[in-house]
């Protein structure tokens, strides 16, 4: 009867932790005794430099990260689209190579054509959609995607407020890898005779 008792236990001291663990280290390891010699520090060449924060804004503020965007994204506000962003993440991933949960990595997303991400299970619909995912696409998508295209298997209601939803694309634009589109190159002239 112990037994049991004990390894429920133990299941809920390792459920109320929590996290992923990996930006935690564990009690244990923290306060074990090294068996070897600590590793030397590492040098400054060989330690990356932190990303660049996002600079803070007021609420309601461009941010100057989307300045190079497209209107309405250029003006929108990075940590709404952040913020935002957590409703997606628990089914979407944006680093390149990071693989597919629940729904496709989001990486390129931007001028792919919709269902075509290689490795992923699309529902008929979207590997019927004819259309390439640009940020009008997105917001129409966002909206309420059931709604614009019937079949899909994607369990989300949608993103409500317009403002929310430009957050969320213009941060989208950044962390997916985003390029704006060439504009159309001069027709080349016929040879002259």
């Amino acid at each position: 009867m112990l037994k049991p008792v004990a390894a429920i236990a133990a299941l809920a001291m390792i459920a109320a932790c929590g996290g992923s663990g990996a930006d935690e280290a564990s009690p244990s390891a923290a306060t074990a005794t090294p068996a070897t010699a600590p590793a030397p520090a590492p040098t400054v060449a060989e330690t990356p430099a932190p990303a660049p924060a996002p600079v803070a804004t007021a609420p309601g503020e461009p941010s100057p990260e989307f300045a190079s965007l497209p209107a309405p994204y250029n003006t929108a506000d990075y940590a709404r689209g952040k913020r935002t962003f957590k409703l997606c993440q628990s089914c979407h991933l944006t680093a390149e190579g990071a693989g597919n949960l629940v729904g496709p990595n989001l990486h390129g997303l931007f001028g792919r054509e919709a269902g075509s991400l290689p490795g992923f299970a699309y529902s008929d619909a979207l590997k019927n959609a004819d259309f390439i995912w640009e940020p009008h696409h997105l917001d129409e998508w966002l909206t309420n995607p059931r709604a614009y295209l019937p079949g899909n298997r994607m369990s989300f209601a949608g993103v409500r407020k317009a403002e929310d939803r430009d957050g969320l694309i213009a941060y989208l634009m950044l962390e997916t890898g985003y390029t704006a589109p060439a504009a159309d190159a001069p027709a080349e002239e016929a040879p002259q005779p």
